[in-house]
């Protein structure tokens, strides 16, 4: 009986931190979409993206750091990269996935 009670406590925890790390995850991943346009200049996708993070993710410290931290690397790693700038219906179609992956993870909660 107390093994069961012990199992089912863990569960009952577990649960937030699966969808803590999907909404880690989501937020990352927003945050290289933004590190991206940014670089590319493709300042409306960098303003829908911000939006999105602060009206679909909890407004925590640690969610923002995720979100700038994702968006200074992305931004660093694309320019020593010297890769060609993605065109704006492909980074739309990236942020869109982003977003609904974002509203997914929180929505949960």
């Amino acid at each position: 009986m107390k093994f069961l009670i012990f199992t089912l406590a863990l569960a009952l925890n577990i649960a937030p931190a699966l969808a803590a790390d999907e909404g880690s995850a989501a937020i990352s991943a927003l945050g290289e979409i933004n590190g991206v346009a940014l670089a590319c200049q493709q300042m409306a996708v960098v303003s829908r993206a911000r939006h999105a993070i602060t009206s679909s993710a909890p407004k925590t410290r640690g969610n923002g750091e995720i979100f700038e931290e994702s968006t200074n690397a992305s931004y660093l790693e694309f320019g020593k990269s010297q890769k060609t700038c993605p065109d704006a219906a492909t980074l739309v179609k990236q942020l869109n996935d982003a977003e609904k992956r974002l509203s997914a993870a929180f929505s949960k909660q």
